[in-house]
C-alpha cells in the first residue's frame, strides 16, 4: 500500500489532502514518525525518524496521532480482496504480502491482470491505491513494488531478472542495512555486478552465513516459498518514555501495563512461549536484552510483569537513565491454559 497510515487520514479527513502529513507521536516530545504522507516525504520525512526531526525538515507538516483499529479494519478488508484471487497469502504487515497466483482461484491466468485487478478493487473499494510487483519470486516481486510508487505496477520477467540485479545498489539488496552497506562500499561493492564477482566463500568469508543468500540472490535465485500460514516468531510490547525514567518503581509500574498488553496479544492467539525477554535501551541509546526460559511455556499477566522486573532488577543500570522498556515473549508452543501439567511454578 502507498503510504497506508497516511493515506487512510486523508482520506477520511479531505481537509488533509494534498497536505504534508506525518502519523505518530508529537514532536514536542519523543514522538516517532509511523508513516508520512508523499507530501511530506518530498522533505525528507521517512518511517521511524523521530518526530522531531520530522518538523525540523518539514515546519508545515500536520502531525496526527495513528488510529491503529481502523488501519486494522482496512488491512481485513485488504485481505478478503486478495482472497478473491488465490488462498497462497503471506501477510508481512498490515499493508504488505506476497500473493503466489501460479494456481489463480478465478482462472484469469495472468499475473499482470490479476494485479491490475486487484489494485482497481483498491480503489473503488477502499479509495485507497497500491503498489505492485510481479516476478518469478518473492526477492524480485518485492523489490520491483517499490519501483513506481505510488499507484504502480512494476513486472520483471525472467530474461530479465540477472540483468535487474545486476544494477540494484546493494542497499536495495534483502538483509543488508545500513552497516552491511557501508562495509560494502567501503569494500568497493555499490551494485549487485560487484557482488556478483565475488565467489561464494569470498561473500561467505565477508558476511557470514548471509553471504549465501547474497551469492544466490543476485543472480535472481529465491526458492523461498509463499507461506500462508507464516510462524510467528516472537510477541511483544515496548514503550518510549516522555522522559527518562531514573527510579526503579515508575519501570516496574512500567513493566506491569506491558505485561498486560503483551499478556492480551498472547491470549487474543492461544500463544505461550517459554522465552521472556526483557529490552532495555538507556538515555544514551545503549540497548540491552536480558532474557529467561522455562520448561513449559507461560503468558500469564503477573508471570510475565514478575518475570520481566526480576530482570531488571538484576540489570546493573550504572545510574542510567532508561528511555524505553519492552517485553517480548517467544519459543512458543500452543498449549491449553487449562492443562494443570503446564502450569508454572515461579519459586
Amino acid at each position: 500500500m502507498d503510504a497506508f497510515y497516511a493515506s487512510i487520514e486523508q482520506r477520511d479527513h479531505p481537509e488533509l489532502r494534498g497536505k504534508p502529513l506525518v502519523v505518530g507521536g508529537p514532536p514536542e516530545g519523543r514522538g516517532v514518525v509511523a508513516t508520512a504522507s508523499y507530501e511530506a516525504r518530498k522533505f525528507g520525512v521517512k518511517s521511524a525518524m523521530s518526530s522531531r526531526q520530522a518538523r525540523q525538515l518539514c515546519p508545515e507538516a500536520i502531525f496526527v496521532f495513528p488510529r491503529f483499529d481502523v488501519y486494522r479494519g482496512v488491512s481485513a478488508h485488504l485481505r478478503e480482496i486478495f482472497s478473491r484471487y488465490t488462498d497462497l497469502i503471506e501477510p508481512l504487515s498490515l499493508d504488505e504480502a506476497y500473493l503466489d497466483v501460479t494456481e489463480d482461484k478465478q482462472g484469469i491466468g495472468s499475473a499482470l491482470d490479476i494485479a491490475r485487478m486487484i489494485k482497481d478493487a483498491i480503489r473503488d473499494e477502499l479509495q485507497l491505491t497500491a503498489s505492485a510487483g510481479v516476478s518469478v519470486n518473492k526477492f524480485v516481486a518485492k523489490i520491483a513494488s517499490d519501483m513506481q510508487k505510488p499507484d504502480g505496477l512494476t513486472f520483471i520477467g525472467p530474461s530479465r531478472i540477472e540483468k535487474f540485479m545486476e544494477t540494484l545498489p546493494v542497499e536495495k539488496f534483502f538483509g543488508v542495512g545500513r552497516v552491511t552497506a557501508t562495509k560494502m562500499k567501503n569494500m568497493g561493492l555499490h551494485t549487485g555486478a560487484d557482488l556478483k564477482k565475488l565467489t561464494e566463500a569470498q561473500l561467505v568469508q565477508h558476511f557470514g552465513k548471509t553471504g549465501h543468500f547474497f551469492y544466490q540472490i543476485v543472480r535472481g535465485l529465491d526458492d523461498r516459498r509463499v507461506q500462508p500460514n507464516r510462524e510467528i516468531k516472537s510477541v511483544g510490547a515496548e514503550d518510549t518514555f516522555a522522559e527518562d525514567l531514573d527510579v526503579l518503581e515508575d519501570m516496574y509500574a512500567e513493566l506491569e501495563r506491558l505485561a498486560e498488553v503483551v499478556h492480551a496479544r498472547l491470549y487474543k492467539r492461544n500463544l505461550r512461549g517459554r522465552t521472556v525477554t526483557l529490552k532495555v535501551k538507556y538515555h544514551d541509546f545503549k540497548q540491552i536484552t536480558r532474557s529467561q526460559s522455562f520448561p513449559v511455556g507461560v503468558n500469564e499477566k503477573e508471570t510475565l510483569f514478575t518475570v520481566a522486573c526480576q530482570l531488571l532488577a538484576a540489570v546493573d543500570r550504572q545510574e542510567k537513565r532508561v528511555r524505553l522498556l519492552g517485553i517480548s515473549v517467544s519459543n512458543f508452543g500452543i498449549s491449553d491454559p487449562d492443562d494443570p501439567a503446564d502450569q508454572l511454578t515461579l519459586f
